[in-house]
């Protein structure tokens, strides 16, 4: 069976900056935002924009046929080093499996690039092993809701920028793991004058995107941690007036991602912030603080109940058991989790 490919995407774009370039990159898998950047960063850096205009071939794979694919990678460069591949939408293409007769013997001087997009090609084919003999075989996984926000430091770090927890937080739940559009409006945030001091604030963000720094999945998460009953009613009407830009899925992931973790927090047999930050995967000590303030709040058999809730809600906002109205709902949701 051929090995999936270890490197991670930070990796293999450093590797692409420095002009450390595969014979054949094979992009596969559900999330297409990070296929396409390892694309763009080889559209960028294999050839200048002189070289492009004989070097360059992108083709699609519902256009066009193996044969076809073949004979372009095969060729070699006109005044230039290497010459670019790209086939996009392979996952379209008819007899992919024939494209084994380049992997086994690639070009040193052309750069393949695959993009498999939505799924991921059976690993046993012998084209797999090809590739994982002389390429980069790379696997884009969706993003779990719980790891968006720190995808969201990261990018912004990349960018030059910080960005606060609770910002972090907002931009995750407003716009949840549609990466593409994350990246466009955190791009936004990025070129405002109001980050000349280089942070990404609440405040920023109300400002730029829209969501409000104190009525959203954030400060109703703490405000539920707290069993503060007063702010969380607060933000639920808040939420019924404006039910488009607050949808109750969103919310009911904010608040099942929480107690799911908060019951793991109990057979956490190191509960200090430092313990909880290991056994949850933590990446800041405000973060486990708010399990330790709920662990006070809700006991095991507590959270049990209202992960079951949770469930419950779930459903009924999908229909089962009856035509429920969000407000109804998130309002009847919150009395349960904290009476």
């Amino acid at each position: 069976m051929a090995k999936k490919e270890q490197h991670t995407i930070q990796q293999i774009l450093a590797d692409i900056h420095k002009r450390k370039f595969a014979p054949i990159y094979f992009l596969m898998g559900e999330e297409p935002f990070f296929i396409d950047k390892i694309t763009e960063a080889l559209l960028e850096k294999v050839l200048t924009p002189e070289e492009k205009d004989f070097n360059l071939t992108v083709m699609y794979g519902g256009d066009t046929e193996v044969g076809t694919v073949i004979s372009a990678a095969r060729r070699y460069p006109m005044m230039s080093e290497y010459q670019l591949v790209i086939l996009k939408e392979a996952q379209l293409l008819d007899q992919f499996d024939l494209l084994e007769n380049y992997t086994k013997q690639p070009v040193s001087s052309t750069v393949f690039v695959i993009n498999y997009k939505h799924k991921n090609f059976d690993s046993r084919k012998k084209l797999m092993k090809d590739i994982a003999q002389v390429g980069i075989i790379f696997e884009s996984k969706k993003i779990y809701d719980n790891k968006v926000p720190e995808f969201v430091m990261n990018y912004v770090s990349g960018k030059g920028l910080s960005i606060d927890g609770k910002a972090a937080l907002m931009m995750a739940d407003y716009i949840g793991t549609d990466l593409n559009r994350l990246c466009s409006e955190l791009d936004k945030l990025c070129i405002s004058p109001d980050t000349k001091e280089k942070k990404i604030t609440p405040a920023i963000i109300e400002r730029n995107i829209g969501i409000s720094k104190d009525f959203n999945n954030f400060e109703l998460l703490k405000a539920v941690i707290s069993r503060d009953i007063y702010k969380a009613n607060q933000i639920q009407l808040y939420f019924s007036k404006n039910t488009k830009e607050n949808p109750i899925m969103v919310t009911l992931s904010v608040l099942f991602n929480f107690f799911s973790n908060l019951m793991l927090a109990y057979y956490s047999p190191d509960k200090t912030e430092g313990g909880l930050m290991k056994e949850l995967g933590l990446k800041s000590t405000y973060a486990a603080k708010d399990y330790i303030v709920a662990m006070r709040q809700y006991n095991a058999f507590k959270t049990m109940d209202i992960i079951s809730t949770i469930r419950e809600f779930d459903a009924r906002s999908k229909g089962y058991g009856g035509s429920y109205s969000q407000d109804e709902l998130l309002k009847e949701l919150l009395y349960r989790i904290m009476h």
